[in-house]
């Protein structure tokens, strides 16, 4: 697209039939006016990250084009989050999908509810992980750092994350 800029969205569900959850929020991301799904990670499976009890999540990454601000990108995702069953109760429960915009364009935004690179994608395997299939040579504007340098950086052991078969 013609003035368009490279987005990568983190994608996460560890609730019902996780897989279809985070296909069906990639159908819908393609839906959003001004945007376009052009590749998706594999996905992975994780642990859950900052709580016990919790089912493992599976997660990808989708990368999009889109003519639209980050603005209304977010408010789209979180349209298609509520759409989709979530509700924001407490922080890191449960939830049907997750959709967190990681990566847009060269942008970098600190906004009270819009962090642009996300904020903690560098210490979290399950980000980096999908996000490494798709763009390993991307360069972290803030820490000077390519995706797989930040992932291969990651302190082993920390959480498991495993590709999974579709």
């Amino acid at each position: 697209m013609p003035g368009s800029s490279t987005v990568f969205v983190g994608i996460g569900s560890n609730m019902g039939d996780k897989a279809a959850q985070c296909r069906l929020a990639i159908e819908r991301m393609n839906l959003i006016p001004g945007c376009r799904v052009v590749a998706v990670s594999p996905f992975f499976g994780s642990e859950p990250v900052g709580v016990v009890g919790q089912d493992w999540y599976v997660n990808a990454v989708a990368q999009l084009e889109v003519e639209i601000p980050a603005r209304r990108l977010l408010e789209a995702l979180l349209a298609i989050e509520a759409g989709m069953g979530r509700v924001r109760l407490k922080k890191w429960d449960s939830r049907p999908i997750d959709l967190d915009i990681l990566i847009f364009g060269k942008e970098v935004i600190d906004e009270e509810d819009l962090s642009v690179p996300h904020p903690l994608m560098h210490t979290r395997r399950f980000v980096l992980a999908p996000l490494a299939a798709l763009a390993p040579e991307w360069m972290h504007p803030v820490l000077n750092m390519t995706v797989q340098e930040l992932l291969d950086r990651l302190p082993g052991g920390e959480q498991a994350v495993s590709a999974l078969e579709e």
